[in-house]
């Protein structure tokens, strides 16, 4: 059973930057996977959902059914492989190459210290909901989710539940969707 978990969403087309395998594009020496993987090392298990890459860290891997059945199908499919209800899990995308240990630790936290919370969320200003950098009381979200996944954003699952919205501190919330963005990443720390 698992008290802290991870499920890493890595698939994705990136079609804004050209249909490369983003998650494997390198940031200040490591790939965007390794680098997301790095923020939650105390996470047993970490499952990976999409396809299988090289990795420096040891994870599991699956895939969404039907492949490419969107995000919150991807949640549904790495949850599968996290024994429990009683831990957290780490719910993150492999975009976020400023992601740390600290990251996770803050929302771990804030989640701990509110018995009744079901969740916590990274926020960018302005407090819009990072909903991919999300630690999550596994209970609650194996109660919310939906029967239908396919091709469903993940705020039908998170938003209901009502996370704490934690301020970002740096550019741990910043993501990689562009060519712009990844410049960024690679020119930035965090």
């Amino acid at each position: 059973m698992a008290d802290f978990a991870a499920v890493v969403l890595a698939g994705g087309r990136a079609r804004r930057l050209g249909g490369v395998d983003k998650v494997m594009l390198p940031v200040q020496g490591r790939t965007l996977l390794d680098r997301t993987l790095d923020a939650v090392p105390d996470a047993d298990p970490v499952v990976v959902v999409g396809p299988q890459r090289p990795t420096t860290s040891a994870v599991r891997w699956t895939t969404e059914d039907p492949a490419g059945g969107g995000p919150l199908a991807a949640v549904e499919a790495g949850l599968r492989l996290v024994e429990g209800d009683d831990g957290v899990v780490a719910v993150l995308a492999a975009d976020h190459p400023h992601l740390t240990a600290g990251t996770l630790d803050r929302l771990r936290e804030v989640l701990s210290s509110d018995p009744r919370a079901r969740g916590a969320v990274l926020a960018e200003p302005g407090d819009r909901a990072q909903w991919l950098v999300g630690v999550w009381r596994l209970a609650a979200l194996r109660r919310a989710m939906p029967e239908a996944v396919e091709n469903r954003p993940v705020r039908d699952l998170f938003a209901p539940l009502e996370p704490h919205h934690v301020p970002a501190t740096t550019a741990e919330v910043s993501d990689v969707d562009t060519p712009a963005d990844l410049s960024r990443a690679r020119t930035r720390s965090p």
